[in-house]
């Protein structure tokens, strides 16, 4: 392992302003993002004593092909800048912090009309506010049952809540008072929600006013000697009183504040987080990092600062008093920020966090008091869940590490397969033709990378055996798909200047495959056209003032790599020998001889090789086998929930769908207006031109489209048929 010569800047190239740096790999892929105070005494570092360097930044750096910096003019834009970078980039070289595990949260959907209480887990809802995390579901609903006789605020869902509108009666919790029944009209939506906001009011920290009103109307109760309403009065300050007690007392009763540890060892480390608002504890979360890059503690607490407060990674911390209906970003973060460590440039942080959350921000150690003491017990819970974390990863790593060795004796290849393909087909006898790609890193799904497309290519000719057709459309449909996705791996190496892996001239073939419509990214957003940026991420952006400089400058965002731009050591195909020669038969097409291929077949579960008539047998208990197994199995649930989808919008769509210009909402009107599609088929120009928002030209379109298709309005639309395949081994997917 050594530095690559050529990837030294030269000297005095680089500034000695702020900035933001970049490595990247032969493949134009980022692997590490930095930032520095001085650019050139920083990236001088990386190149001065390769031999002195931490293990780790030693990988890096021989890993690394090229380097480019963007000079900003702040370390607080230096800061925002590398946090943006590491979202968009994902760099494999920099730390991530991830969840160590999924926490739920006691969520009020303030977004509906009648708001619900409801446990949530995942990725925040804009309009939700969310309280906890907590530790367990169960916690969640004890808390919910003692406040619901309080705030009886709708629980059920969309399902039971119109069953029982439509039926008049309200359900159980209706009945027994721990509902105000919206849903049969007891209530009417403002005071639904004013009840709704009394929950999130209380669940905030503002819990004395409530106790205070219940025990005043209690004494009038008492006073006006209706004891019945006031022993259930009594009740429900009991019940409020005993939801407070679940939630220990640490610190007095204005602390807002985020109380921050990190244990850690020379690979790992855990973070944890307790979220203290009105001085009681009212959720905690932890997180864990691999150290694939050489940090210090404080580096460490930097880094996690700024994906949590940076990103809204929050999810689900309560709101400062005071704060915004749904919570969101800034008011997630406190008047005060208690760290284990101080973060390496404290100034710029402390900065940051307070422009973020508009009003001052104290960050700091606590080393006395209270505050010390709890900061000691979220420290002990850092230490727990880093103990836990590696006893349950030991095996884990273990385990992937040697089914990757499996493979790679099994199929002879020069280097363990640490990124690998798998490509499926799936349709319905033949329509609706789908297929899939899905990506394993390290042995690992990485769902982000997954792909879908829809195929092109045409059935076969009528007549014959069916199954014999069935076959050799499956084999086309994987050529099609193979020779799509490689060429736009071509066309992208093409585009970004990066063809050292396999030859300047295989530039002049990534035309000839093309890409094509139909290649989505797993949200189905529509074609992922060539050089456009991932949908998913922010474009490439530098703080404002910011300009590229030195011997290498940074891309324009528009030319960042798209994801197809990156090749697997091992393509993985759901079939048997005809698919896999399909699929090394399409590579060879392209040029491209460096990338390993072979099939699964399902029935006997052999792996099959383009050249050997004989198929690999891998052992049935061993790790690899599973490997191949657990990635052949997500390809099919890939490709099969896409078929789904399009069969599915097939068999509910319209004739109005196929209507240019007309959208969900013109064609809404238009139904209401006539009906039915038959109806509407069989109008006059002038009579569509009648219906709100269309036009004297819509109307002329839509009844040309609609004059000649009254055999089909009578089913309620048309669909949109793909003649296609079916799998490796003859049978039909998606029935």
């Amino acid at each position: 392992m050594a530095a690559q010569p050529h990837l030294r800047p030269r000297p005095g190239s680089i500034p000695t302003s702020p900035g933001v740096y970049r490595f990247r790999d032969s493949h134009g892929r980022v692997i590490y993002v930095g930032k520095a105070k001085n650019l050139r005494a920083r990236l001088s570092s990386y190149f001065q004593d390769f031999a002195g360097l931490h293990p780790r930044t030693q990988s890096m750096v021989s890993t690394a092909a090229d380097v480019d910096w963007t000079v900003v003019g702040t370390e607080v834009e230096a800061l925002q800048l590398e946090y943006s970078w590491i979202k968009e980039y994902d760099p494999r070289f920099n730390v991530k912090y991830r969840d160590d595990k999924s926490y739920p949260y006691l969520a009020v959907t303030m977004d509906e009309e009648f708001p619900r209480v409801q446990v949530m887990r995942g990725a925040k809802r804009k309009g939700v506010r969310y309280f906890g995390p907590y530790g367990h579901a169960w916690a969640i609903r004890e808390t919910v049952d003692l406040l619901l006789r309080v705030f009886p605020v709708r629980t059920c869902s969309a399902g039971v809540f119109r069953s029982a509108r439509n039926s008049g009666r309200p359900c159980l919790l209706g009945y027994i008072g721990k509902c105000a029944a919206p849903c049969v009209g007891r209530v009417d939506p403002e005071e639904h929600r004013h009840l709704a906001e009394d929950f999130c009011s209380f669940m905030a920290g503002d819990t004395s006013r409530f106790i205070r009103r219940l025990e005043q109307s209690m004494r009038e109760a008492a006073a006006e000697q209706e004891y019945e309403r006031a022993a259930r009065i009594r009740d429900d300050i009991q019940a409020l009183r005993t939801a407070l007690e679940k939630q220990a007392v640490v610190l007095g009763d204005s602390t807002d504040c985020d109380v921050i540890a990190i244990a850690e060892d020379q690979l790992e480390a855990a973070a944890q987080v307790f979220y203290v608002r009105g001085g009681r504890i009212r959720g905690q979360r932890g997180w864990v990092v691999d150290k694939v890059e050489d940090v210090t503690t404080g580096e460490l607490v930097e880094r996690f600062l700024a994906q949590t407060y940076g990103s809204g990674d929050t999810s689900g911390a309560p709101a400062p008093r005071g704060g915004s209906p749904e919570g969101g970003d800034t008011a997630a973060i406190p008047r005060e920020v208690l760290v284990s460590a101080p973060p390496a440039d404290r100034d710029a942080v402390v900065a940051w966090l307070t422009e973020r959350r508009g009003a001052a921000v104290d960050l700091r150690v606590p080393q006395r008091g209270d505050k010390k003491a709890l900061l000691e017990t979220v420290a002990k819970n850092a230490e727990q869940a880093l103990a836990r974390h590696k006893t349950q990863r030991a095996g884990d790593l273990t385990t992937r590490s040697r089914a990757l060795s499996e493979i790679q004796d099994a199929l002879g290849l020069d280097e363990a397969p640490l990124r690998i393909e798998c490509f499926d087909i799936s349709n319905l006898m033949g329509e609706h033709v789908v297929a899939s790609m899905v990506v394993f890193e390290d042995g690992l799904a990485r769902k982000s990378e997954y792909r879908r497309f829809s195929i092109r290519g045409a059935a076969g000719g009528a007549g014959g055996d069916s199954a014999r057709r069935s076959e050799q459309n499956d084999v086309a449909a994987m050529h099609e798909v193979i020779k799509r996705r490689f060429s736009r791996y071509l066309e992208e190496s093409s585009r970004t200047g990066e063809l050292d892996r396999m030859g300047a001239e295989l530039g002049a073939d990534a035309g000839s495959g093309g890409s094509a419509p139909g290649d989505t990214a797993p949200g189905g957003a529509g074609p992922a056209a060539p050089g456009a940026p991932d949908p998913a991420r922010p474009g490439e952006g530098p703080a404002a003032g910011a300009e590229a400089a030195g011997g290498a400058p940074a891309r324009p965002a528009a030319e960042a790599p798209a994801k197809f731009a990156y090749p697997p050591n091992l393509v993985v195909v759901d079939g048997g020998r005809p698919q896999v020669q399909a699929a090394r038969r399409a590579l060879d097409e392209l040029g491209i001889d460096d990338i390993a291929v072979c099939g699964l077949a399902k029935r006997l579960e052999e792996v099959w090789l383009p050249d050997d008539e004989d198929p690999v047998i891998l052992p049935r208990t061993g790790e690899g086998l599973y490997l191949l197994q657990r990635v052949r199995d997500e390809a099919h649930r890939f490709a099969i929930t896409y078929h789904r989808q399009k069969r599915a919008k097939a068999l509910t769509g319209s004739a109005l769908d196929d209507v240019p210009g007309l959208g969900p909402a013109r064609r809404t009107a238009l139904l209401k207006h006539f009906g039915s599609v038959k109806r509407l088929a069989a109008a006059t120009e002038e009579e569509i031109a009648q219906v709100p928002g269309i036009g004297k030209t819509t109307a002329g379109v839509i009844h040309a489209r609609l004059s000649g298709e009254e055999g089909n309005h009578d089913r309620g639309g048309v669909g949109t048929v793909e003649r296609g395949t079916a799998d490796g081994n003859g049978q039909h997917h998606g029935g």
